[in-house]
């Protein structure tokens, strides 16, 4: 009996996972992946502490991935409503300048919830 499942603890515990590393690889930047530089991490709180602080915002605009390189600013997450993911946008530029910002963030198409 035990010769019958031996081939599974072979196989390793993550045998049959899925595993999205190929699908991946080389693709846009992530949060993970921003600079730790002085003048990065900056722009980054600066943008952040603006979307917060917007309380029209909804949670799910409060917590897009804002990821800095050397100065080029890139968004990710969904949002609620195109009018979320201009706002962002907007404060985004407002920090990084115009021409640093690239924007991907979705628009969710659901009810809000806005405040919360």
């Amino acid at each position: 009996m035990a010769a019958l499942w031996m081939p599974l603890l072979a196989a390793g515990p993550q045998a049959g996972q899925p595993d999205n590393t190929r699908n991946n690889a080389g693709a846009a930047p992530t949060a993970d992946q921003a600079k730790n530089n002085r003048s990065d991490r900056e722009t980054m709180k600066l943008i952040r502490r603006a979307i917060v602080s917007d309380k029209s915002l909804s949670s799910y605009a409060h917590n897009v991935k804002i990821i800095a390189d050397h100065g080029k600013v890139t968004l990710k997450g969904p949002v609620h409503s195109e009018e979320e993911r201009k706002t962002i946008e907007e404060e985004a530029v407002k920090v990084a300048g115009t021409g640093n910002v690239d924007n991907q963030i979705t628009v969710k198409n659901d009810t809000p919830d806005r405040g919360k």
